[in-house]
């Protein structure tokens, strides 16, 4: 059976990107450096990347590669994606697809952009595990880690780690 994990940053003070979707804040982090924690050894436990419509819009728009090559990608929307960056497929119904994600016994699916999607799937305890790296760096309004919608959950705290300065590493497990 597959895990299905969130891997995500947040500022401080709890948003995932500006107003305007900026992650200069992230990716112009000096000395960032996370070991063995680093997303291209994250990836590489990954089999199937699931993401939200606005978040594969905000993948799409950037030029080069298609990041997720080799891997399974799933775009949860009900509106059609014309001529996608990369291979994808589409799904609306959550519930089927949290199903069909249970079935895969091939590598974990990551939970990829933005707390509203890893928030259904929270809300329905099908997210095992979240690894939230905490920034030191307040941007003041934003996209929120997770949108409020009223779950209440007490995920146990498996580990908390600091990378220098700027990073605070923390990874829960869910019930």
């Amino acid at each position: 059976m597959a895990r299905i994990v969130g891997y995500i940053a947040t500022s401080l003070d709890g948003f995932i990107a500006t107003p305007d979707e900026n992650l200069d804040w992230l990716t112009q982090q000096p000395d960032l450096n996370l070991g063995e924690h680093d997303y291209r050894n994250f990836i590489k436990t990954i089999s199937t990347v699931v993401m939200g419509r606005a978040t594969y819009d905000w993948v799409a728009k950037y030029p080069g590669e298609w990041e997720y090559a080799g891997k399974r990608v799933i775009v949860v929307t009900s509106r059609p994606i014309n001529n996608p960056k990369g291979p994808l497929e589409t799904h609306s119904d959550i519930d089927s697809l949290i199903a069909e994600l249970r079935a895969l016994d091939d590598g974990n699916v990551w939970m990829l952009g933005g707390g509203k999607l890893q928030m259904t799937f929270m809300e329905r305890g099908a997210l095992d595990e979240i690894e939230i790296y905490v920034i030191s760096e307040i941007i003041g309004s934003g996209i929120p880690l997770f949108p409020p919608t009223g779950l209440r959950a007490s995920p146990r705290l498996i580990s908390a780690q600091g990378f220098g300065a700027a990073c605070a590493r923390l990874h829960y497990r869910f019930a």
